[in-house]
């Protein structure tokens, strides 16, 4: 006979065993929102920052010196000094990647004073000041140290607060819990697991403060866009860059929310042509985005026969000089983006 206490154990019991289980969430693995085809609304932006990775974060400088009075700050892995490439692939190759030839950082620096008293750059006042996130690992072989260290020089040149990490023993690309390689690899789609979040490094020393990630399901939209419209040229493939592009809005920036806005930048091999939205899922950015009123633009590149890698121009590709400065192809192409989205 049951007793009427282990009746109720036994049927608690049952009801527990009947009712069904979400499988749990392997480590490393993220919550990931399946793209929505839309187009980009306008929202309450209070403020603009770019981080980028490689060529990506190559392009982020480019954006952070032309518009400096718009964003607010940068977070650059992997990379060197603005104009570094002096529209010349060898100089590319061999002295702002390798470093076989040197930077000629004072060069940089001259160019980007002057450039700035023609207009063709935001006056150089607007770095001054602003937080700035540096990232290079000690395994990278594809942009020598002594590069981004003349990075870190360019910028504190300028009077921006940098914040230089690196002692981690990353390989070449963006280093993110969700990395899928390991942490010294160079290696597709070049996200590095080192067991660190240099995310909530470097969102803390663009904003100020940040709140943990939301680890459980994304509560906002991830909206694919088509980016013709944002081309000068109304057409995105003639730029090297995709026909679509995406953005991660959260729930509470959909509603009205003040929000500020994070331009994300892929690396070369590394946009949706290639590695599909690793980049976008993987980064470690629309877990931030979610708890700390973000909206993340990921703007995306191909390749292109001048261009077999997909990565950003930061040499001069396009056949245009004015590539790293206002008028640029790629830089307002996301600066139209920025507009639109209300940065």
């Amino acid at each position: 006979m049951i007793r009427p206490v282990s009746r109720l154990l036994a049927a608690a019991v049952a009801a527990l065993l009947l009712t069904p289980v979400a499988p749990a969430h392997a480590a490393g693995t993220p919550y990931t929102k399946t793209p929505v085809s839309g187009s980009l609304s306008t929202y309450r932006i209070s403020g603009v920052y770019v981080a980028g990775v490689s060529s990506g974060a190559y392009l982020a400088g480019q954006l952070q010196v032309a518009y400096s009075q718009r964003i607010r700050g940068a977070a650059l892995f992997a990379a060197g000094p603005y104009y570094c490439a002096q529209n010349n692939v060898a100089q590319a190759l061999y002295g702002c990647g390798d470093n076989t030839y040197p930077t000629y950082l004072s060069a940089l620096q001259s160019y980007t004073r002057t450039w700035a008293g023609y207009g063709w750059v935001d006056p150089v006042s607007g770095l001054s000041g602003e937080p700035v996130y540096v990232f290079h690992g000690g395994s990278d072989g594809t942009v020598k140290r002594s590069v981004s260290d003349d990075l870190v020089r360019y910028q504190q040149h300028f009077g921006a607060s940098v914040q230089y990490d690196s002692g981690s023993a990353a390989g070449h690309g963006w280093v993110t819990p969700y990395g899928t390689v390991g942490c010294t690899a160079t290696a597709a789609p070049y996200l590095n697991d080192c067991g660190t979040d240099p995310q909530h490094t470097f969102l803390r020393k663009l904003f100020g403060s940040v709140q943990p990630p939301n680890t459980g399901p994304l509560g906002g939209t991830l909206v694919r866009f088509s980016q013709n419209g944002f081309a000068p040229n109304g057409w995105a493939n003639g730029l090297s860059m995709d026909a679509n592009g995406f953005a991660y809005v959260p729930s509470s920036c959909a509603s009205g929310a003040s929000c500020r806005l994070l331009v994300a930048l892929h690396g070369c091999l590394q946009g949706r042509s290639r590695v599909g939205t690793a980049f976008v899922d993987r980064a470690n950015l629309n877990q931030y985005a979610d708890t700390n009123a973000t909206i993340v633009l990921y703007p995306q590149a191909i390749a292109v026969p001048s261009n077999p890698n997909g990565c950003w121009d930061w040499w001069g590709y396009l056949g245009a000089t004015n590539y790293p400065i206002k008028g640029g192809a790629q830089v307002e192409t996301v600066m139209n983006m920025v507009r639109r989205l209300g940065g």
